[in-house]
């Protein structure tokens, strides 16, 4: 049998049904489609309902048909030729678009370097190599400025749907992006030696992230803060060079996990109510503003790291405290006591009221008889 040579409108049709993972004949009813309209476009017809299109599947030559009848325009098979062209085009470029997105879906939750492309509104266009990322406004490290060529990392949050099409979400303010750069810079994190627990941040400012080892004879703090600090002031780096970072040890005890939480304070006495997730941290008096931060933010951050709500008090104020309330239900008990007194004597003087009205009465009576 001689050989089959295969027409480049076949090649293509090909490519486009291998790349996009569908029957070839879904595209070849697309390109159909796409001639009509072009047919409609330059030449009118208010029955399109009755027109038709033959298109050879091999040859790519198209045909316009009424009723079965060729009604094909003279030099309409260019304009069809290039119809179909743009067709399969397109039908390229959405089939590379989508492998894009489903490649960076895979990749979700993970860091990657980019640079800033352009500014589009309050949004940062991100150039990430064979895709194009978006970071809001809400995923921007408050504080941080941007420009344009800027070469940093970004934690890829999501794939959105917008109007435009699919997006890769980027973002700064993620706690996952001091994650992953803690999985970059220290061995010990990326080989599973270190694993990280539990991470509450509020980019800009400050991350506090719990750690744990898993093998004996490594120390998870030492690991994540390196000699002299030099992973941790990497991180850091990489984050602007503002935002303060505290490596917490994991502990199953609640307890010594929200003191080891409350740091830099130390000294702290920790009252636990596990069936309402609550917690009272006692704090030495000159302790107090280290435990609570500026503006709350040390204990706010404690309290989503180690999912208690934490009440702090100073140790002297609640000892006072606690004392009034001991003093009171003791106060209260004696005046109840004296009330009860008063009561039973109310109650004898009131008993013996009418035996008196009663000797007087029987007294009078006498009188009158011997009257």
């Amino acid at each position: 049998m001689p050989a089959t040579v295969k027409s480049e409108f076949s090649l293509a049709l090909n490519q486009v049904a291998t790349e996009r993972g569908i029957d070839p004949q879904v595209v070849l009813e697309t390109i159909k489609a796409a001639i009509l309209a072009a047919y409609r476009k330059d030449y009118g017809s208010a029955d399109l309902e009755t027109l038709d299109v033959e298109l050879d599947p091999v040859t790519g030559e198209a045909k316009i048909l009424r009723e079965k009848e060729d009604i094909t325009p003279a030099g309409f098979g260019r304009i069809a030729a290039q119809t179909a062209k743009q067709v399969i085009l397109q039908r390229i470029r959405e089939a590379e678009k989508k492998a894009i997105i489903d490649d960076y879906s895979t990749k979700v939750g993970s860091i990657i370097n980019g640079m800033v492309l352009r500014f589009d509104g309050p949004n940062v266009i991100i150039d990430m190599g064979r895709a194009e990322g978006v970071m809001p406004a809400s995923e921007q490290i408050p504080g941080e400025h941007y420009r344009l060529n800027q070469r940093l990392t970004f934690y890829i949050a999501e794939i959105r749907e917008s109007l435009k099409g699919n997006e890769i979400i980027v973002s700064r303010a993620d706690r996952g992006l001091v994650e992953g750069l803690f999985r970059r810079e220290v061995p010990e994190v990326a080989s599973g030696a270190v694993e990280i627990k539990q991470t509450a941040r509020e980019a800009g400012r400050r991350t506090k992230f719990a750690v744990a080892t898993t093998q004996s004879g490594v120390d998870p703090v030492g690991s994540c803060v390196g000699q002299k600090g030099v992973r941790v002031q990497a991180v850091i780096s990489e984050l602007g060079g503002f935002e303060k970072i505290d490596i917490i040890q994991w502990n199953d005890d609640i307890r010594q996990f929200i003191q080891a939480a409350l740091s830099p304070a130390k000294d702290i006495e920790i009252i636990i109510d596990e069936k309402k997730k609550t917690a009272v941290a006692l704090v030495p008096d000159d302790q107090l503003s280290l435990a609570i931060g500026k503006e709350g933010q040390n204990v706010r951050l404690a309290a989503k790291l180690t999912g208690y709500k934490i009440d702090i008090k100073g140790k002297n104020a609640f000892k006072e405290e606690t004392k009034v309330k001991i003093q009171e239900p003791a106060k209260k008990e004696k005046d109840s006591a004296k009330e009860e007194v008063k009561k039973d004597t109310d109650k004898a003087v009131s008993d013996t009221k009418p035996k008196k009205k009663k000797a007087k009465k029987s007294e009078k009576k006498a009188n009158e008889k011997s009257e």
